[in-house]
């Protein structure tokens, strides 16, 4: 067996978010898929421990990589916590893709991004900023636009109105067909205008439409599909 194999494809599965199937999975890690299902069994038994806070599941020739059941009320209580403070500066910046590239995956967030974003989408989510369909490319997938409450609190009547749209709209297709890599600077470069536009109205008046106890079961389903 390859060594650090059980390494490569935790890492894969948290990177990729969502299920993923094991043929994809073997190609990606360029092993056949006996090989690749003896090492799920030992990452399985690994993931067992007492101490580990992630699981694998399978289903349908899928596996995801998600949190736990025993530890859903610790993140429903982190999620409600963010309730109470501003945006941060990773939610302003995922916020700002979203509103200029979407409709757009949680994948292309991240590659805009550079990090993974599950978390920051999913609050944002629960937030009511933000809506999420299922993709029509991928059945098992999302893509997410901003919601109409937030252009409400924008002050605007749709979402063209935002500062320079076109400009940053062509930017981001740009970005994506190009497949550039240098991610670091896709974020910089995107929409400061809006994100500062988004501070200022989350300093006024905190953006959260929703109160999260409402929403656990969403969570719930979240944790299983996006973790």
């Amino acid at each position: 067996m390859e060594e650090g194999i059980l390494a490569k494809i935790e890492a894969v599965l948290f990177a990729y978010g969502e299920p993923i199937s094991l043929e994809k999975l073997a190609k990606i890690l360029n092993i056949d898929k006996a090989s690749l299902e003896i090492s799920l069994d030992n990452l399985i038994t690994e993931l067992n421990g007492k101490n580990r806070g992630l699981m694998l599941v399978k289903n349908n020739g899928k596996i995801q990589l998600a949190t736990k059941p025993d530890l859903t009320k610790l993140l429903e209580d982190i999620v409600k916590q963010e309730f109470t403070e501003d945006l941060t500066p990773a939610a302003l910046e995922t916020l700002s893709i979203i509103a200029y590239a979407g409709p757009v995956s949680r994948a292309d967030i991240e590659y805009i991004r550079g990090v993974n974003s599950s978390f920051t989408v999913r609050n944002l989510l629960l937030r009511g900023l933000i809506e999420r369909t299922t993709d029509p490319k991928r059945a098992n997938a999302y893509i997410y636009n901003i919601s109409f409450d937030l252009i409400k609190k924008l002050g605007l009547s749709k979402i063209e109105e935002l500062p320079e749209y076109e400009k940053y709209k062509q930017l981001v297709k740009n970005l994506h067909e190009a497949s550039l890599g240098q991610t670091s600077e896709k974020a910089e470069v995107l929409m400061p205008e809006t994100e500062q536009a988004i501070k200022q109205q989350n300093q006024t008046e905190k953006i959260s439409t929703e109160d999260p106890n409402q929403k656990n079961s969403n969570f719930e389903s979240d944790q299983k599909n996006e973790n």
